[in-house]
């Protein structure tokens, strides 16, 4: 059966990250993508220009049409935007059985802050006891933890260990940040731990990666059920997207990733 998986997330004109990338992404990983706006965003390869937040109740009437109505099968949770829009998000899925893949969307690529300072206590004590995986890059777990971006893979391990303690059931880190030839990230849930390493493609065609890999990992949660197999799944699938994406020319800074970069490899 092909899954259904809802993505609760902001908007990108440009295509590359936000919705448009989680609707792709799921989409290539075999899974049928539903859509929750949180905000509209006036963005590009080369930053936001503006955002308008979508009214948390009205975010709310959505979640409702979905979920009442469609077998949801995963949800990944993407660009939040405040702690209103957090906490009514927090409220619709509290009962909720499908599992939940948090992305914190804080900073976008080109250095734009995406969630409000005083929404990062909500998305951390509301959201992230209802994820079944988070999925923080190194700024934004520093952010979460209120601690010093780390760089070095034993700084790593200590806030993945510190991230798990705050409720969800595993957390995946992603190491992109860190310097060297390969990219590391950490999986962790509280029996097994493993580094999912690839290596570091020199591209700048890297924009909307974090949604990419948490939609791809949301529709692989939902075809196994086992949260390390989908974390290998997906790194696999987003490696594949950013080796792809020098085929693309999308404008003129960081470009996206090649969601469907399998359709056009040779066989």
């Amino acid at each position: 059966m092909i899954p259904n998986i809802l993505s609760i997330a902001g908007s990108d004109p440009s295509g590359g990250a936000g919705i448009q990338a989680d609707i792709k992404a799921i989409g290539a990983n075999g899974g049928y993508g539903m859509a929750v706006l949180t905000a509209l965003t006036a963005q590009n390869t080369r930053g936001v220009t503006g955002v308008e937040l979508v009214a948390p109740a009205f975010v709310t009437a959505q979640l409702r049409a979905v979920l009442t109505d469609v077998r949801t099968d995963a949800i990944k949770i993407g660009m939040l935007g405040t702690a209103a829009i957090t906490e009514a998000v927090a409220a619709e899925l509290a009962g909720q059985r499908a599992p939940v893949v948090l992305d914190p969307v804080m900073v976008a690529k080109g250095g734009d802050r995406l969630l409000a300072a005083e929404a990062v206590a909500a998305l951390r004590e509301r959201l992230m006891p209802l994820a079944r995986i988070v999925t923080p890059n190194l700024p934004e777990a520093a952010d979460l933890l209120g601690e010093a971006e780390v760089s070095d893979r034993a700084g790593m391990e200590r806030q993945a260990r510190a991230l798990l303690a705050l409720g969800p059931a595993a957390v995946l880190l992603k190491g992109g940040h860190l310097a060297g030839e390969d990219c590391p990230d950490l999986f962790l849930d509280r029996d097994r731990m493993e580094w999912l390493v690839a290596p570091r493609t020199d591209t700048r065609n890297t924009h909307g990666t974090g949604c990419t890999l948490s939609s791809a990992l949301a529709t692989h949660l939902a075809l196994s059920g086992d949260a390390l197999a989908a974390c290998r799944a997906a790194k696999t699938y987003v490696s594949g997207a950013i080796a792809g994406a020098d085929a693309l020319s999308v404008g003129s800074g960081h470009g996206p990733t090649d969601h469907f970069f399998m359709l056009r490899s040779p066989e």
